[in-house]
Order: C-alpha cells, then sequence, then structure tokens
C-alpha cells in the first residue's frame, strides 16, 4: 500500500480540514501613528497607513472593528517642538497618546483593547530610545523612569497593555513595579523581548519621525546574529513581570518564535515590521508578485512557527480584502 498525502489536498474542503495552522481577524493587531493636530497625513513608505489625528483613529478603528480587527497598537508622534533632551513630553497627561486611549475606551469600552507603544524615541530631540549624556552614551537606569511614567499615564488613560519598545535592561520590572504601586495592577505588560537592530525598520522611522540623530541603536537592541541572548532576555522579562512577549522583526526570525514558543509559555507576539510590508508592497506595484498573496503567506508562516498574535500594517487590507474571515 502507497502512502499518497496528496490524497488529502484534492479539495478546498479537505485542505482546510486537516490545515495545521489558523489565521483569524482575533489574531492580528494593527498599528496607529497617533498625531496632535486634526486631519492625516500619508506615509509614504507604509502605503495605507497614515498618521491621524484621534478623531480620525477613532473613526478608522470603529470602521476595523466592524470588519473583526479588535486590537491596536498606538504610537505617539509629537510635533518637533514638543521633542527635548529628556523627553519629558513622554509622560504629560495632556500627551496625545493618553488622549487616543481615553478617545477610545470610551467610544469602544472593552470591544477593543488598546496597546500603547513604551519607548523615548518619538519624544526624545536625538531620536534615541533613552537618555544621552554629554558622551553620546545612552543612559540605561536614568531611562527606567521615564518609561514607567510613559507606561502609567498610559494605564491611567485605560490601556489595556503597556508595550516597551525601548530595549533597556530593567524597564520591565521598573514598569511593572511602578503600575501596581499606583494601582494598576489589572494592565498588562508586552515586552518587546528580542528586537534585534538592523536595516528592517527604515520605514517606521519615517512615520514616527524617530531616527536617531546620531550614531545606531546597536548598544541596546540586540545584536541579529546572536540567538540564545535572545532566549535568554526574553526569559528574564517573564521573571520580571512580562505578561506577552515580542519578537520582532518576525520573518528573520522565525527561529527565534519557534525556540521561544518551545522554552515559555506565555503568549508570544510577533512584529511583522515596516520593512517586510513595504518590500511586498513596492515588489507588487512593480508586479513582480502578487502582493496580496505573498503578504497573506508571510502572516501564515509567522503563525507556523508559533506566534499567538501578530502586529502587522497588513491588518486591514487583510480582513478587508478577505484574505482571512
Amino acid at each position: 500500500m502507497m502512502t499518497r498525502s496528496r490524497r488529502l489536498r484534492t479539495t478546498a474542503a479537505l485542505r482546510d480540514l486537516v490545515a495545521e495552522t489558523d489565521l483569524r481577524p482575533r489574531h492580528l493587531i494593527q498599528p496607529h501613528f497617533v498625531q496632535p493636530h486634526k486631519g492625516s497625513s500619508e506615509i509614504s513608505a507604509l502605503p495605507g497607513i497614515v498618521r491621524a489625528g484621534v478623531e480620525d483613529t477613532v473613526r478608522q478603528v470603529e470602521q476595523d472593528l466592524k470588519r473583526g480587527l479588535r486590537s491596536v497598537l498606538l504610537f505617539g508622534v509629537p510635533d518637533a517642538h514638543e521633542k527635548s533632551p529628556d523627553a519629558k513630553a513622554c509622560h504629560d497627561h495632556a500627551g496625545v497618546v493618553p488622549k487616543a486611549v481615553t478617545a477610545l475606551k470610551k467610544a469602544f469600552g472593552s470591544d477593543v483593547i488598546v496597546m500603547t507603544d513604551v519607548c523615548l524615541c518619538g519624544y526624545t530631540s536625538h531620536g534615541h530610545c533613552g537618555l544621552v549624556d554629554e558622551e553620546g552614551t545612552v543612559l540605561n537606569d536614568e531611562t527606567l523612569p521615564l518609561l514607567a511614567e510613559m507606561a502609567l499615564r498610559h494605564a491611567e488613560a485605560g490601556a489595556d497593555v503597556a508595550a516597551p519598545s525601548d530595549m533597556m535592561d530593567g524597564r520591565v520590572a521598573a514598569i511593572r513595579t511602578r503600575l501596581d504601586g499606583a494601582g494598576f495592577t489589572q494592565t498588562a505588560i508586552l515586552s518587546y523581548a528580542i528586537k534585534h537592530a538592523g536595516a528592517y525598520y527604515g520605514p517606521f522611522r519615517e512615520a514616527a519621525d524617530s531616527s536617531p540623530k546620531f550614531g545606531d541603536r546597536k548598544t541596546y537592541q540586540m545584536d541579529p546574529r546572536n540567538a540564545r541572548e535572545g532566549l535568554r532576555d526574553a526569559l528574564l522579562d517573564v521573571q520580571e513581570g512580562a505578561d506577552m512577549l515580542m519578537v520582532k522583526p518576525a520573518l528573520p526570525n522565525l527561529d527565534l518564535i519557534w525556540r521561544l514558543r518551545e522554552a515559555q509559555l506565555a503568549p508570544i507576539c510577533a512584529y511583522h515590521v515596516s520593512s517586510e510590508f513595504s518590500s511586498v508592497k513596492a515588489a507588487d506595484r512593480l508586479g513582480w508578485v502578487n502582493g496580496d498573496q505573498l503578504m497573506l503567506e508571510h502572516l501564515t508562516a509567522i503563525r507556523r512557527a508559533g506566534a499567538d498574535m501578530i502586529v502587522t500594517y497588513a491588518g486591514r487590507e487583510a480582513v478587508e480584502k478577505g484574505w482571512i474571515s
């Protein structure tokens, strides 16, 4: 008798019956870039994604929610005059992210999961993710209180999840301690546990206006040549109080998603980052690939590797165009 795997591929119904990987709207987290002023502006490097004021963001989230997208990740894009070396605007009670969180929670309550980026890069005049001394060194311990205050402002506004992306050592413990001390024991932390330095973030930095004005981020973001380092840091984040773990970027790190899944029971999120999205869009525009099909294959591969959820700029398209339902 001959085993024929093709017997279970003969019809769409059979293929669906034995499919091992599921991709649904509930698995997707849509990023939003929120600006202080009304209206919206296109982001050339991220086709279909915009910077938007609070009101426009609420309207877009409402449309997405009707199609099944329930989770958002908010990035604040303050005006240039609000940036400073000490990033003081990052923990302003009247900042754009707290305003957006409050508006979203008022409009949708618990129907929408609101996650917020916790990092200084968009608020510092030098563009680094932490405070910097006179020699240009990014200061780890001095940055932690600012990150904790930033997370607290978001929690006070009603955020469900604080997502620190700064990559300072000890920031999960600092945020957890500050939140718990202020009574926000139910606010979850999604830690960017494995986040590699590299060339994958260019379009994002245009969107968030967060490029470093000097140097690079290799002293605090991880070396992509290392695997054990990332796993070690992820496990440390769980010990410090992280509820979920992020791997970023996603496709170059499918091996780490898998290895982290094997090593840890906490939910795992993967960030399908700006260059992963934009490169597909560019190739589709040139007619080199079927962009919709390739984007879906990206997301499926990330889920297959073990990610429970995916931050992706393609979330809205996935539900609008019916790639998933």
